[in-house]
């Protein structure tokens, strides 16, 4: 089966190297274009070691690059984390069409930053999805699907590359290895349990201590690393990346106002939220690197009272 993979950075690399080592014929790889002074993706780098052509149209819209895509004679293209929107005249041409990755229990969480949300949104699970992408962003049938708990100090980082990312690896193989037996399933999307969550942005990132631990942790775990959940301490912005929550015993003793840090010690820097504290023990200031938040402290000389936010 001559299959085509169309992807982008370390995700689609992986599922590259998966396929050339267990001997899949690979015939090409599509790649998203770089920017002007941007490094070659990983993928490209990786198909241009195994002596693959590359190629990287800024738009899957033309009827020229679904030419040049159906000279190749493909049997399937194997998407892993693509971005750009690909048409179904495009997805439609390999023999037997195309499967995609997504980092989430399709329908649920559909959009750019599944991951982000799931953690965001206090789900205890998560999971993966292999689908038959048609026009609609992420609506399309359903191959394999996988899941994985969330655990309470699951990061996106580490949900993804600890286990979405191999996950997803396997879970691409075994769709390929279901289409090649042609025993792929197609299964429709409940559209009554589908949701969507925009892009997780600075915009959603902002650190609001007046609301319960219970937000503010899984925020802070969902948008670490990107785009790292922010405050403010003297008008600059200090991105926050751990924190250790303690809820109140007594909500009505928590003491302080709200965003107040109330203990700075060498360990971490301690504020005060809608029903307890959370201990801040890593950050990031403006224009610097992510640093110890004790460190942060002693720097700009944070003493207990000042307020954040």
């Amino acid at each position: 089966m001559r299959i085509v993979v169309h992807g982008q950075q370390a995700f689609g690399k992986a599922v590259l190297e998966a396929l050339l080592k267990r001997g899949e014929n690979v015939v090409a790889v599509y790649v998203a274009p770089e920017k002007p002074g941007q490094k070659a993706d990983p993928l490209k780098e990786a198909a241009q070691a195994a002596g693959l052509p590359v190629y990287q149209p800024a738009s899957y819209r033309k009827p020229d690059v679904w030419e040049e895509f159906r000279a190749l004679k493909p049997d399937l293209q194997v998407m892993a984390f693509v971005t750009l929107f690909v048409p179904e005249d495009f997805l439609n041409i390999p023999t037997h069409g195309s499967i995609q990755y997504h980092p989430s229990l399709l329908p649920a969480y559909r959009g750019a930053s599944a991951i982000n949300w799931q953690i965001i949104k206090g789900e205890k699970e998560a999971g993966l999805s292999i689908f038959w992408p048609d026009n609609g962003l992420d609506t399309g049938d359903i191959l394999v699907t996988r899941k994985t708990p969330i655990g309470p100090t699951d990061t996106l980082g580490t949900l993804y590359f600890d286990r979405l990312f191999p996950m997803g690896v396997e879970a691409m193989l075994e769709g390929v290895d279901l289409v090649k037996a042609g025993k792929a399933p197609r299964i429709k999307q409940d559209e009554s349990l589908a949701t969507y969550e925009g892009r997780a942005t600075a915009d959603i990132a902002r650190i609001d201590w007046g609301k319960s631990w219970r937000q503010i942790d899984p925020l802070i775990r969902g948008c670490n690393p990107a785009p790292g959940a922010w405050t403010t301490h003297d008008g600059k912005i200090v991105k926050v990346f751990d924190v250790t929550p303690i809820p109140a015993k007594d909500p009505k003793g928590i003491g302080g106002k709200l965003g107040e840090v109330v203990a700075v010690e060498a360990d971490g820097v301690t504020v005060v939220c809608a029903d307890g504290r959370l201990k801040i023990t890593r950050v990031q200031p403006e224009g610097g690197k992510k640093i110890e938040a004790g460190e942060w402290a002693r720097a700009v000389n944070l003493a207990a009272g000042a307020r954040l936010g």
